[in-house]
């Protein structure tokens, strides 16, 4: 048999050890390729709001292939290394993965959902984005959207979205980020923009000229990120660590069988730039009331 590291040989001891403790206790392991106070923070705090858990940080380059791992281990991986890890074999227990967003797990799993994965996106959810829009815009009808071929697969989804909500969903391809033309042919078409989480886009290099550009047209830009809305976009929903905490003490007192395949954030806020509304003569209600408004008629434990 292959010999586990030192690390895990004594976090799966103690199991056994603790064998007189309550049956629901479970052993709980979180890995990442960026071996951060960041996460071994997280790591800390999950273990404080679950007591009754074993949860431990390891390194991923410290791990053995996931089937070497003990089926009843709870293992929660952090971004897209850790996912293409995790599917170097099916073998290996159920497993969480945070911090990838749609764009990457397209890239690396096309459209399959394997059954032993739960990928839990760092999006803001779209159908939640677009109640946020009309929220702030009630007249507003057509949302703009920008996207290249890495991101053109989200449009059904966010287009069955809108309808509920009887909005329509204009899209524009952009394949040249240092071209300004197709943004200025989408905001003559559109009420405002709607940022997907697209990392061609929404990078340092080009949030300068697309906020310009479109704030130069009177039209605002909701989202993609917390993060974005620092740098000028007018609001987003974002989920931060006390949410993402929230989020995992739910489905760890499920069975992982009945972990979704996929999950958008359960619990959320709301960031607006209130200079930025100002600047476009936005009557923008503050933070937590906006999140308050966005909560209602969603089903949050």
């Amino acid at each position: 048999m292959r010999r586990l590291p030192l690390l895990i040989s004594c976090c799966l001891l103690s199991g056994y050890l603790l064998s007189a403790a309550p049956l629901w206790a479970a052993e709980v392991l979180l890995s990442g390729a960026d071996d951060s106070s960041t996460l071994r923070a997280f790591s800390r705090v999950l273990g404080e709001l679950r007591p009754q858990d074993q949860v431990h940080f390891v390194p991923l380059a410290q791990l053995p292939a996931p089937g070497t791992l003990p089926r009843d281990t709870r293992l929660i991986l952090f971004g897209s290394q850790a996912l293409n890890w995790r599917l170097a074999e099916p073998q290996g227990p159920p497993t969480l993965i945070l911090r990838v967003s749609r764009v990457q797990a397209q890239q690396l799993l096309g459209d399959a959902r394997p059954n032993h994965l739960s990928l839990l996106w760092s999006d803001p959810a779209p159908a939640r984005q677009l109640r946020l829009a009309r929220l702030i815009f009630p007249a507003a009808k057509r949302i703009g959207v920008l996207h290249d071929q890495h991101s053109d697969f989200m449009f059904d989804e966010l287009r069955l979205a809108a309808t509920a909500l009887g909005l329509e969903v204009i899209d524009q391809l952009w394949t040249d980020t240092r071209d300004t033309r197709p943004v200025l042919a989408l905001l003559n078409r559109s009420d405002l923009l709607l940022g997907l989480n697209d990392q061609d886009f929404y990078t340092p290099q080009t949030s300068k000229s697309l906020l310009l550009t479109s704030y130069a047209q009177q039209r605002a830009l909701l989202g993609p990120s917390a993060s974005f809305v620092k740098a000028g976009s007018l609001a987003s929903s974002y989920s931060d660590r006390a949410d993402w905490l929230a989020t995992l003490d739910t489905l760890l007192d499920q069975t992982p069988s009945s972990w979704p395949r996929t999950l958008y954030p359960i619990y959320f806020k709301v960031l607006g730039n209130h200079p930025v509304a100002r600047a476009l003569g936005i009557e923008l209600a503050d933070d937590a009331e906006l999140t308050r408004q966005l909560a209602e008629g969603e089903n949050i434990p």
